[in-house]
Parts: C-alpha cells; structure tokens; sequence
C-alpha cells in the first residue's frame, strides 16, 4: 500500500523535470540550429536535473536505514523510481524537444503541424494570432517573450516583499509559523490506528468500532511463551515458572483473575486426584486429564514437552503511549524469569514502532539533513548560504511535523516515510533562492532578493502546484495511507514554497555577507565590469544581473541575458 503511492510522487516530480527543461528550451535563441538549442538546453538543464535528483534520490536511500520494512520498500522503490524518471527525462523527453524544435524551425502548428503565417495578416482577430500565427520571439534578445508572471515578481512582488514594513511583517510571521509549528510537535502523537490500515468501508473498520464501543476496557491477551524444552515435573521449574508469571501479573496492565495455565490447571487436578507431579513417568502419563483443553498451548514431540504458553489478560490499554509502556515492562520483567520465557501478541508488531518511531526519525532526518548539507556546499559557493539552506529544511521540517498535529496526522511508519520526503523536497526550494541571491552581482541586498524572486518566482510556483496537482487525487481516497501522504506532501510543497518566496529572500538581507559586494562567484573581476555596464544600458528596464537562475521544484539553470539594442546608457554607469 505504501508502495502504491509513489506513481503519484513520480508523476510531479517528473513534471518538473519536465519544467526545467522547456523553460532552459525557451531561453536559447530561436534562429540557432535543433542540434545547437538541444546542446545549450542540456547544458544548463541537465545539471540542474541532476542536482535535484540527487538530494531526492539520496533522501529516500537513507530511509533504507530504517528497520521498519515498509519503509524499507518504500524508500528502496521510490527512490528508483525518482532514478528511471531521470533517464526518461534526458533521453526519451528530449528527443521530443529535438521533434518540436524541428517543428519551429519549419514555422508549423502545434497541433496540425501544417505551415503557419509567421505576422498575423491585417484584419484579423486576436484569437487568430494565437491561434494560426507562429513565429513570435523578442527581437532584443532572440529568445521566446518574457512570461508576465516574472516581470510580476520583478516590478510588484519584489519591491513589495524588500519594503522594510513588509520585512518587519514577514519576521513576525515566521515567529508565528515556528511558534505553532514547535507547539504542534509537542502535542503529537505516536502511534497508528489499525482501523487506518485497511478501507474507509472495509468490515475490519466496524470491528475496530464495535470493539472500541463494548470491549475497551480489555486489551491484548499476551502470550506468556517457554521458549525451551524444560523439567515441568521438577517442583523447583514449575515454581520458577509460577513466580515469572505473579509478577507479570502484578503488572498495572494486567487483570490477574483473567490468566489461562495450563499448569495450574494440572496442579489443582492432581491434588484432587491425589496425583504426585515431582515423578516424570506420572506426569507425562496423567497430562492426557488436560490436553482435550489445552492442546494447543502444549506443544509435546517424542513425548516431550518443547514448549508450552500461558495467557495474561491486560487492560486499560487505550493509548500507543500506554501501549508502548505496557510492551517495554513486560519485557523488562521476562528478563528476570529463571526459566526462558518471552512475551507476544501480534499487536506487538505495531507496538514495537512506538518504541523506535521517535528515534528513528530523528535520525533518519539528521543523516539526511546532514547529507543536504554536503550538497549545498557543493552547488552554493558560500559556507553561510549553505547553512541558510540548511536552516530552512530544518524549518521546513519542523513545520511539516507540527501542522501534522494539527491535521490529526499521528507518527509512525506511514508519517516516517512522508517525512523523510520533506527533506529531498524542502532543499530544492531554498538551495537554488540562496544561490541565486549568491551569484548576483548586484551591491544592494534588496536588487539581489527581487533579482532571484524574478527568476525563481515563477518558476517555483510552476512546481509547486504541479507537485501538488499531481497528489490531489489522493485527497479523496478512501484509505489512510493516501490521505496522509497527501497531507504531508501538501504541506512540503506549501511551507517549502513559502520559504522560497517569502521567508529565505527577506532573511539573506538581513545577511549581506553571503556575498562580498561586487563579487560574483562564477567570474572574473573583469566579466562582472562588463556586466555592471550591460545592466546600465536602459537602466530604468534592464536593471537586471547578467547571471539569472531559471528553476522549478526540480530544476537550476544559468545563462546570459543579451543587452537591449538602443544603446542607451544611464548616466551613472561607469
């Protein structure tokens, strides 16, 4: 089941991929040779791709770490799968891209493929300018339009976003989202509801009711199991024996009137038939008087007994805390019987999670917030950027696991695999805002910001409703296992989204350190002059870096922007 989740996880994340790429497409110029654009498409994008592949692919790797077998299976399946999406992507999806290039050079419909008028003839309607005519490119730069929704970003969403009350308003707003998101943490629970594991209409739900509803009070009747083939005819083993199980049932979950032995069964038999159980021979021969009734808890080969169970009824048993605690004593206090003896019920296996969910998790996400970490040093120049990037999965996390409280989302292997989603998900946001804010040459913090927010804006915003168009339909599922994934996934892409809009590009200026005045990472003194002058000519509409970062949830690209053709210098450039 948790397996069959991740098709609708591929599906966004191969969309995105899918984003980056045509957007690196549509950067190259439209008069260049298929095989020229194809080349500078896998350029920029097949890096990008790469990079992003590798946080997702690595996080779901180190979920393999976990003993929950689920988890195992979905992180060792899922993260796979990620890997073939990628090979599709750079093989099979880009020779469509040479196809539809072969179709723009030839000035054909999208659709028809039929030859096109490339100027919408006189007297004709707008609907057949979108419609019958092709060819449309920015003279200036030789490339496809600019897509209103950056030129958004750049003139209204950035400006406002740097305006100092804005900053102020933004601080207290990630004070509040942290403050609710550190509170949700502390009212979480543990454990798994076995009524979720099965079909909102499934029988196994009206049972788990009806036994809510007349049977709460009791909990599991434990097996209490002699793992070994003892002497249950020496008087000193059936004492051992008798005293492991008065203190499991002096236990606080433990209803001792409600205990099944077979041997105390026997005992009281043979004092009224006055039969001596210290001889072996008398044993085995009178143990016929009570195996009709406890046949199934004797196991006896060779006329031998080579193990034998008692049962313990407990009680009260009505949270996974409880649950959990109930599990840890019993084991603790079989450890002290003389005689082997272990505990089991086949709840146990859900019980067990409770005893190792909390730890688990944590360290699933520090290894692999860890290893972001690593990756962030790789592809960000800068060692305070990279703990920026760093912060905000943190921050991220915090907030995915919080707003699960509320969402009435409890912890346990389901959630885990979830959560160690957020961590591949939650950098690719935040990693490439800090690296676009890094590799502006800009000096002033705030034309950083809206340079990156102009870039990046919408392409973020393309993979993240893809993402999350591509799990909604779990939304109405009628199994726990879907919704849940839903649930996290939408708050992944939601807080991480924030983040990278919101959050991160107001906080690096408070932090101007993250890159020297003037310097750009990837080029020389002399590259960033030339770029100081290309971003003077027209200053009122060029005043954009050279270097622009294009990204999608999954995707990271860098190129050149052509200078406009007026020549119009602004009097303060050098």
């Amino acid at each position: 089941m948790t397996v069959a989740n991740a098709p609708f996880l591929i599906l966004g994340i191969g969309v995105d991929d899918m984003f980056i790429m045509i957007s690196c497409w549509q950067q190259t110029k439209v008069h260049d040779s298929v095989a020229d654009r194809l080349a500078e498409t896998y350029k920029e994008a097949a890096v990008s791709i790469t990079i992003t592949t590798l946080t997702d692919v690595l996080a779901f790797y180190i979920g393999i770490m976990t003993p929950f077998r689920s988890v195992q299976s979905f992180c060792l399946y899922t993260g796979t799968a990620v890997l073939f999406c990628y090979l599709y992507n750079i093989t099979f999806f880009g020779a469509f891209l040479a196809l539809n290039g072969k179709r723009e050079k030839g000035n054909r419909h999208w659709l028809t493929c039929m030859k096109v008028e490339q100027d919408c003839p006189a007297g004709r309607s707008t609907g057949y300018s979108m419609c019958c005519v092709g060819g449309a490119y920015d003279a200036n730069t030789g490339c496809e339009k600019e897509q209103p929704v950056n030129l958004f970003f750049k003139k209204y969403y950035g400006p406002f976003l740097t305006n100092t009350w804005t900053k102020v308003f933004v601080v207290l707003l990630y004070g509040g989202y942290l403050a609710s998101s550190i509170y949700g943490c502390l009212q979480m629970q543990e454990g798994i509801d076995l009524r979720n594991l099965a079909y909102d209409g499934s029988y196994v739900v009206n049972y788990y009711d009806d036994e809510d509803a007349y049977f709460s009070e009791y909990g599991p009747r434990v097996m209490v199991v002699v793992t070994e083939q003892v002497d249950y005819w020496n008087k000193e083993v059936r004492k051992e024996i008798e005293s492991c199980l008065k203190v499991l049932e002096n236990h606080l979950y433990v209803d001792a009137s409600l205990s099944v032995s077979w041997l105390r069964v026997y005992e009281n038999v043979s004092k009224l038939l006055n039969i001596n159980l210290d001889n072996e021979t008398v044993f085995k021969d009178n143990l016929k008087l009570i195996l009709p009734t406890f046949k199934q808890d004797i196991s006896i080969s060779n006329d031998n007994i080579i193990a034998s169970r008692f049962f313990i009824q407990t009680t009260n048993i009505t949270t996974p805390i409880k649950e959990k605690n109930m599990l840890d004593e019993l084991r603790e206090d079989v450890k002290n019987c003389v005689v082997p003896v272990l505990v089991y019920h086949p709840a146990f296996i859900y019980f067990d999670q409770y005893v190792v969910i909390v730890s688990n998790t944590i360290q699933n996400i520090a290894v692999a917030t860890a290893v972001m970490l690593v990756i962030a040093l790789l592809l960000i120049p800068n060692p305070l950027c990279s703990l920026w990037v760093t912060f905000a999965i943190g921050s991220v996390i915090v907030g995915v696991a919080g707003f699960m409280a509320f969402w009435n989302v409890n912890l346990d292997s389901i959630s885990m695999i979830n959560l160690v989603i957020c961590i591949g998900f939650s950098v690719d946001f935040s990693a490439h805002i800090s690296y676009a804010f890094v590799s502006n040459s800009k000096h002033d913090v705030n034309e950083k910001a809206i340079d990156a927010l102009h870039t990046l804006g919408y392409p973020i915003v393309q993979g993240a409703v893809s993402t999350i168009l591509g799990v909604i339909v779990l939304a109405a599922a009628e199994s726990y296992i879907f919704r849940t994934f839903f649930k996290i996934m939408f708050l992944v892409i939601l807080f991480g989204a924030v983040h990278g809009l919101t959050f991160l590009p107001v906080f690096l200026t408070f932090f101007g350190v993250c890159s020297k005045t003037g310097e750009v990472t990837s080029k020389t003194q002399n590259d960033v002059k030339d770029n100081e002058n290309r971003n003077c000519i027209d200053g009122a509409d060029h005043k954009e870096s050279r270097y622009a970062l294009t990204f999608t949830n999954h995707g990271l690209k860098q190129d050149g922007r052509a200078a406009p053709a007026d020549g119009h210098l602004d009097p303060d450039c050098p």
